[in-house]
């Protein structure tokens, strides 16, 4: 099968950076699905895992966790999916990735793919609707019901991959007041397209922003990009006994001390977390998925594509992780084809 992979970490810009290989076609085991891969996306943890993780010598490591594509085959314990069914789904980091043509996956973090979206559009949002779903509704347990009302969800970093799915999820289904921030006036824009009530700026002191709107101090804030930059920001601006999240690598440690005096709860979020360790609740993507499917095809909820970059092969991947590293990308990245 074709694929793309590396064996040396290596600066986007070089050669070998990502190379297109063939590889033997896996077979399905146990649990496994065998997907027949239609069209990945580009996340943050891709250009991570590419400059920092070294596959073992003389093996290739495949990035890509983001997926949509057709079920090819599927191992003797599948009891969800059957071949020709049309999926998506984020993957295992602990397994090889997507961007190659036939990929294994637990059929328990699979969702059926929605009916609505072409295999592009789809491929943009399992990885990020995961986060965002588990961040707001199982971290920090943000209510669904009038309990919500009154009470501020504060979302850092809005117009990336995770904040643009969690705007929407937030404004469609709860009656949280939703802040956005974003620092340019494209991403401030896209940011109160998808539904915040208020988009603020994050490039400049956030609680005195919050305050001069006349809004609510945040009870919930969900951190998305620079956390230790923003870290003292936060402490000022959330409400007393509120509930913070985070899902970066702080590039300097965060003081949560300094929490301490408003009884703040510190939440972290990594999708990958129910598959790494293969948890009791693991199924929980599965449902987050269908769920998800279904609010798509109602129109709830709508892709958040906005970059589509041709087909799955090393010289377009390369294009999509220079722009995630340069910090300027606004939604998602997708790849169609090999």
């Amino acid at each position: 099968m074709k694929a793309v992979g590396y064996q040396t970490n290596l600066p986007v810009d070089q050669a070998d950076s990502l190379i297109d290989i063939t590889l033997p076609d896996p077979v399905a085991q146990g649990r496994e699905l065998l997907v027949e891969v239609k069209a990945v996306s580009v996340n943050p943890v891709d250009t991570k895992v590419r400059k920092g993780v070294k596959p073992e010598d003389g093996q290739w490591k495949v990035l890509g966790w983001d997926a949509a594509g057709v079920v090819k085959a599927v191992g003797p314990d599948v009891t969800l999916f059957r071949p020709g069914d049309r999926v998506w789904y984020a993957g295992s980091i602990a397994r090889a990735g997507s961007n190659s043509e036939l990929h294994l996956v637990d059929e328990r973090i699979v969702g059926r793919m929605p009916a609505s979206l072409d295999f592009a559009a789809a491929a943009g949002l399992p990885l990020t609707t995961l986060t965002a779903w588990e961040m707001l509704f199982d971290r920090m347990e943000v209510p669904t019901g009038p309990e919500g009302r009154g009470k501020t969800l504060l979302v850092i970093g809005a117009a990336g991959g995770v904040g643009s799915i969690m705007v929407q999820l937030a404004r469609q289904l709860t009656q949280l007041t939703v802040i956005g921030t974003a620092s340019r006036p494209q991403t401030q824009a896209w940011t109160k397209e998808l539904g915040a009530h208020h988009v603020i700026d994050h490039s400049q002191p956030m609680a005195a922003q919050i305050a001069a709107a006349g809004l609510a101090a945040p009870a919930y804030v969900a951190s998305l990009t620079h956390s230790d930059k923003h870290f003292d920001d936060v402490v000022e601006l959330i409400a007393p006994q509120g509930k913070y999240s985070l899902i970066d690598d702080p590039g300097t440690p965060i003081d949560i001390l300094k929490f301490k005096r408003k009884a703040i709860s510190l939440h972290w979020e990594l999708m990958f977390t129910r598959a790494l360790f293969q948890t009791p609740d693991m199924i929980r993507q599965h449902e987050i998925l269908n769920r998800t499917a279904e609010l798509v095809d109602a129109g709830t909820v709508r892709t958040t594509v906005t970059e589509r970059f041709g087909k799955i092969d090393a010289a377009n991947l390369k294009r999509a992780h220079a722009l995630i590293e340069s910090g300027r990308a606004q939604g998602k990245i997708v790849l169609e084809g090999f």
